[in-house]
């Protein structure tokens, strides 16, 4: 891993300005990295991207949770990103009680990011689930549960 991306992996700061410029609505919904060990990302609840309940848009937690896992995948292997595009293949959620607050969300995974180059280093696509704790953050209950399938992909000329 070159000094600038590692450097970026574990600036929750400088993930925070790269997400933003990589996708613009990061910056609508004003995501923010929290963390990166673990990846923690908050969403704030502002007016513009909240529901008829006075809480975030459901839209706005599934954005974020997509956001955290691929802030995860960055962290693990944004490194393959000069010759592999991450793409997101499915994604489910789940809400458990309402948020009238700021969402946290925090991604983990079960996959070894060496696992997932090796494959990708040997020719294949590789798969991994990454899920999503949703949290309230005025009281820090559980308030959502998604998981979204990533992969790598060799870039098309």
């Amino acid at each position: 891993m070159d000094a600038a991306t590692a450097a970026l992996a574990h600036d929750p700061a400088a993930l925070t300005q790269a997400l933003q410029a990589a996708a613009p609505m990061n910056r609508t919904l004003g995501l923010e990295v929290l963390s990166v060990d673990p990846v923690v990302l908050r969403l704030p609840n502002a007016e513009p991207i909240r529901n008829h309940v006075g809480g975030p848009h459901a839209g706005a937690i599934f954005t974020t949770g997509e956001t955290a896992a691929a802030t995860l995948m960055l962290v693990g292997v944004g490194h393959l990103l000069d010759r592999a595009v991450a793409l997101a293949v499915r994604g489910e959620i789940e809400w458990t009680k309402l948020a009238r607050c700021a969402v946290l969300a925090e991604a983990s995974t079960q996959t070894d990011a060496a696992a997932i180059e090796a494959q990708f280093d040997a020719g294949e696509r590789p798969e991994w689930v990454t899920r999503i704790d949703f949290r309230r953050e005025d009281d820090d209950a559980p308030c959502g549960l998604m998981h979204v399938t990533l992969t790598l992909v060799r870039p098309r000329d």
